[in-house]
């Protein structure tokens, strides 16, 4: 398969799990995908499937990354698509855990469902707006007593 082909392919793999986490948050549905790590388990096979056979190349530039090493390697078609299945992966499986926090902790979808598009947009951003809305609960007892002094 082509890499065109293929980057085309990944939003399909995980937009379903985001537009239900953000648009639909309290539907029977939505518990159920997010019930197991399916939608990061998808995008995380398939960067597997195209890391695996390109793991002499990649490891040596990850123990000891250079600028113009990674860039090289980022700076191609596997490479992006590459890349682009690590963001997909690693974000929507922060995403899930926002959801599913959020939840125990009673936190109201209508808070949560921007930080979760702003963690599908800007993955790291999202994850820390999450973590000072979060907080701010746990220091105004606003989260459930059951899930207290469980680290992120």
């Amino acid at each position: 398969m082509n890499m065109e082909r293929l980057f085309g392919l990944t939003g399909v793999l995980v937009m379903p799990f985001w537009l239900l986490m953000i648009f639909a948050p309290r539907t029977r549905v939505t518990a159920w995908a997010m019930r197991f790590p399916v939608g990061p388990v998808l995008p995380a096979l398939m960067y597997l499937a195209l890391v695996a056979p390109r793991m002499g190349a990649i490891f040596p530039a990850l123990m000891q990354p250079k600028l113009g090493e990674i860039s090289a390697l980022l700076g191609t078609p596997e490479g992006a698509t590459i890349g682009w299945l690590h963001f997909l992966a690693l974000d929507l499986f922060v995403g899930r855990w926002i959801y599913l926090d959020a939840k125990e902790r009673g936190i109201s979808a209508w808070v949560i469902s921007p930080l979760l598009f702003l963690t599908l947009m800007f993955g790291p951003i999202g994850m820390l707006a999450y973590l000072g809305i979060r907080s701010a609960a746990a220091r105004r007892g606003l989260d459930t007593p059951a899930v207290q002094g469980v680290a992120p």
